[in-house]
């Protein structure tokens, strides 16, 4: 299979409590564990860069859906929260809820464009059997 995109990323400093910078420079970011984790939240986190990530993502997969489909998804929106929490172990797990709102939208046929478009999805296909991944859809 030849790649359509290679993204590189580089985590520099003390992991969590670091830097990352992109080989492009588009994303150059200090890193801070969060305050509820202990940390001081005076960056970003893995969490949210997830959350962003997939939830830019599932939103172009559901665009794409829709326009095969010829279903007009105007104003659409996802919105993504990833949540890490202790596996149990000594490790730890992260879980994520996407909410699809497609204004306008039936309920039926926006939840099928929801369902189809978590099948194409990269990060979909990447976390499906692996996380816990939740989308909600709603019209407003």
């Amino acid at each position: 299979m030849t790649a359509l995109y290679t993204a590189e990323a580089l985590s520099t400093g003390d992991g969590r409590n670091g830097h990352v910078r992109s080989s492009d420079g588009r994303v150059d970011l200090d890193l801070a564990i969060p305050q509820s984790m202990g940390g001081s939240g005076n960056g970003s986190n893995p969490e949210q860069l997830f959350a962003a990530g997939y939830s830019a993502c599932f939103h172009s997969a559901l665009q794409a859906v829709a326009r095969q489909q010829k279903v007009s998804i105007a104003d659409s929106s996802v919105g993504g929260r990833v949540e890490i929490s202790s596996n149990g172990e000594g490790g730890f797990q992260l879980a994520v809820l996407l909410e699809v709102v497609l204004p306008g939208v039936e309920h039926d046929v926006a939840q099928a464009l929801a369902d189809a478009a978590h099948q194409v999805c990269p990060y979909s296909n990447a976390t499906r059997g692996n996380i816990d991944v939740t989308i909600t859809v709603s019209e407003d």
